[in-house]
């Protein structure tokens, strides 16, 4: 509950739950399926029912889970099991457009957690749209993670970053900008939330917005339904939208810019290639 992403959700759930008349317990698991599971097994007789917010559980244990009590999955899609995510194809395909106005063609995707669904959805997302993207991590989705991937970012350089997460960019950010790097001058970098932060950070971050307290909301006034007999609706996940949010830190693409980061000419437009092959 340390990350900022969960800030709105919580807050929407406890909206939600308060009005119903009910009391919100919150557990952090701290990205361990197993802790996650241990604590779920301690709360089970005393819920009503279960949000699970960005669960790093397997597909299976959550659907053993789905048939003790009423459960909605945030964040992440799962078969059998009511699911509220954000439309992250099109963020990411908002995130691309607006990038390509503004002459980017070269994306690298700092990724988040391997166990993430979400960090899956948005880098073939991204494949999809932009072939010649490359990935980086996956690091921890925080700040210290962000500038973390700087040094790697540093030694193979792209005009554009789109990062797992707002903290992740912000970290970026902050240890580019120490290495020398201007940002957007010499790389455009887009974040996903839209974390308080990300207004107050220098530059301010552009990124994609993804509706959190409603999702929030949702869940709980879902999962509340369902445990006072309502049938879940499993075949498909209730998708709410994504908005690209567009501040300072996304510019034109310089055909031709040198940054002491990297100590080199970094042409946005260049055939370096990655391990992947891509460009």
């Amino acid at each position: 509950i340390g990350n900022p992403f969960y800030t709105e959700i919580i807050l929407g759930a406890q909206d939600a739950a308060a009005e119903a008349g009910y009391t919100l317990l919150l557990t952090d698991a701290r990205e361990s399926g197993v802790r996650e599971r241990e604590a779920l097994e301690r709360a089970l007789t005393a819920v009503d029912g279960l949000v699970l917010a960005t669960s790093r559980m397997s597909d299976s244990a959550i659907r053993a889970l789905a048939k003790q009590r009423p459960v909605v999955v945030l964040n992440r899609a799962v078969a059998d099991v009511p699911s509220v995510i954000s439309d992250n194809p099109d963020g990411v395909r908002q995130a691309v457009a607006h990038l390509a106005e503004k002459g980017h063609r070269d994306i690298t995707y700092l990724a988040g957690p391997e166990a993430s669904w979400a960090d899956g959805t948005r880098w073939r997302s991204l494949r999809e749209l932009a072939p010649g993207s490359r990935r980086l991590g996956p690091y921890a989705p925080t700040v210290k993670g962000g500038a973390e991937a700087a040094a790697d970012f540093a030694r193979q350089p792209s005009g554009a970053v789109l990062a797992y997460n707002d903290a992740m960019a912000i970290g970026l950010i902050r240890r580019l900008t120490a290495l020398g790097a201007r940002v957007p001058g010499d790389v455009s970098v887009v974040g996903f939330d839209n974390i308080e932060a990300a207004d107050l950070v220098t530059p301010a971050l552009t990124t994609v917005a993804a509706p959190l307290r409603a999702m929030g909301r949702t869940a709980v006034t879902n999962v509340l339904a369902i445990a006072n007999g309502a049938v879940p609706h499993t075949t498909e996940p209730m998708v709410l939208p994504s908005r690209l949010v567009v501040r300072r830190s996304t510019a034109q693409r310089r055909r031709n810019s040198t940054s002491p980061a990297w100590g080199t000419t970094n042409a946005s437009g260049s055939s370096r290639r990655t391990e992947d092959g891509s460009r």
